[in-house]
């Protein structure tokens, strides 16, 4: 009988244990990625050892810094990708084909910036979809590159994006520059983050009060690291394989989430 009641608490504090791991590993972003390998992840980074980087800017609500961005980019000889909304296409057309003129990647950023893990596959390839034509309406070109509004993703938001034949990104570097901290705390989080190194992709906005004035000296300051500045299209692979951090990764590596 004594063994049988001991049995029986151990089995009970077995339980008591795993519920409260599941509710850690649901909780925790790191430990999922530890315990669950075959969650989708969009690209957060890239493998090379070539010392390029990638600058991007989310376009979605506002415009009052895209025309000084260009200047700034241009001045500096530097390549970017802009990733926007269907409807700030809608209301800012002639940009977009400014953007695309000037050589920057444009990036498909949903059609009203929706949060993707409330939507079905279906209903986050219609906003992908929806932006997508009128990117191709407006520039002549098919756009490839996908930013999941408010960096936000789930299994559903990468399968669509795959299923549409685009890569999902994201960045490994933020700058926060929507927060308006200022322009040295903005400079501070990029060009002292432990992930700038090879393949890092950096997150900025069009409409955000000091992002221009930080950019120049960014971009100044990481040309000095030697670094090369190019639009994500020039940094990721298109075949390749992903580990379950978000680093894509040369075609040859072994990893169990390969990108088909």
């Amino acid at each position: 009988m004594y063994n049988f009641l001991r049995k029986k608490k151990l089995i009970i504090l077995l339980s008591v244990f795993l519920v409260t791991f599941s509710t850690i590993i649901i909780r925790s972003p790191d430990i999922i990625t530890v315990f669950n390998p075959k969650k989708l992840v969009p690209i957060y980074c890239v493998e090379r050892d070539d010392k390029k980087i990638s600058i991007s800017f989310d376009a979605s609500w506002g415009n009052s810094d895209t025309e000084n961005l260009l200047k700034i980019l241009k001045k500096n000889k530097v390549k970017a990708t802009f990733f926007v909304c269907g409807y700030w296409i809608d209301k800012y057309s002639n940009l977009v084909k400014k953007i695309v003129k000037e050589g920057h990647d444009i990036g498909n950023h949903g059609n009203t910036h929706a949060h993707g893990s409330e939507l079905s596959i279906y209903e986050n390839k219609q906003e992908i979809l929806k932006a997508h034509e009128k990117i191709k309406k407006v520039t002549g070109d098919d756009c490839f590159l996908f930013r999941p509004p408010y960096g936000e993703y789930n299994d559903d938001v990468i399968k669509a994006a795959r299923e549409l034949n685009y890569y999902p990104i994201q960045w490994s570097i933020d700058s926060l520059d929507w927060k308006n901290l200022g322009v040295d705390n903005m400079i501070d989080k990029v060009l002292n983050s432990k992930k700038l190194d090879s393949g890092a992709i950096i997150l900025f906005h069009n409409d955000t009060k000091y992002t221009p004035q930080a950019l120049d000296v960014i971009i100044k300051s990481l040309k000095e690291k030697q670094y090369e500045l190019v639009k994500i299209s020039e940094l990721i692979y298109n075949n390749y394989n992903i580990d379950m951090h978000g680093m894509q990764l040369k075609e040859n590596k072994d990893i169990s989430n390969k990108i088909k």
